[in-house]
């Protein structure tokens, strides 16, 4: 029998607070974000309970969050870390691939990180995470510390929403290079 502190019910806290801030920006007519469910394939289910109890994942998940935000594309994905270090395991290559790939059609790309045990949310840009990725890929660390983040893009509190990454977005926006 499943526990509720399983694997696979951790980041649920988070989406649900990044899913409630969505329709609160939607409900603002500020942004449009949608969830994108990773495809599965059933093999077991449970017909008196109805529900399914053995699948496997049809193809490989590429972001948690897709739409636009007053007309920019905007992709990114959320995650959950329980201590001062994040590691790189977490995020996968073709990930990073589709987000590159994204940015060079004009979308903005972005990782949004909880640190559950302080509380924190914090917006990492494309850019940023490449930083350490090609230092992982050079043979340097397989993770980065919390202390070597911006701290400009920790998310600031809110009482009006509950995870306000559109202010992290601007600025986001505001430091990338002219073209």
């Amino acid at each position: 029998m499943a526990t509720w502190n399983s694997r696979g019910l951790r980041g649920s806290t988070l989406e649900e607070l990044i899913n409630r801030t969505n329709e609160k920006y939607r409900e603002n007519g500020l942004a449009l974000i949608q969830k994108i469910p990773t495809p599965i394939t059933p093999i077991r289910i449970d017909k008196e309970e109805r529900h399914i109890t053995l699948a496997y994942f049809d193809q490989k998940s590429t972001v948690d969050y897709i739409g636009a935000v007053q007309g920019l594309p905007v992709c990114f994905d959320a995650k959950e870390c329980a201590q001062d270090t994040f590691a790189l395991a977490n995020i996968h290559e073709h990930q990073v691939q589709f987000m590159k790939e994204f940015e060079a059609q004009g979308g903005i790309a972005f990782f949004l990180i909880y640190y559950s045990h302080r509380d924190e949310f914090y917006y990492l840009p494309l850019a940023h995470l490449e930083y350490f990725w090609d230092r992982a890929k050079n043979g340097g660390r397989k993770s980065f510390r919390r202390d070597e983040l911006n701290p400009e893009y920790f998310l600031p509190k809110r009482s009006s929403v509950l995870v306000p990454y559109l202010d992290m977005l601007q600025k986001d926006l505001d430091d990338r290079p002219e073209d």
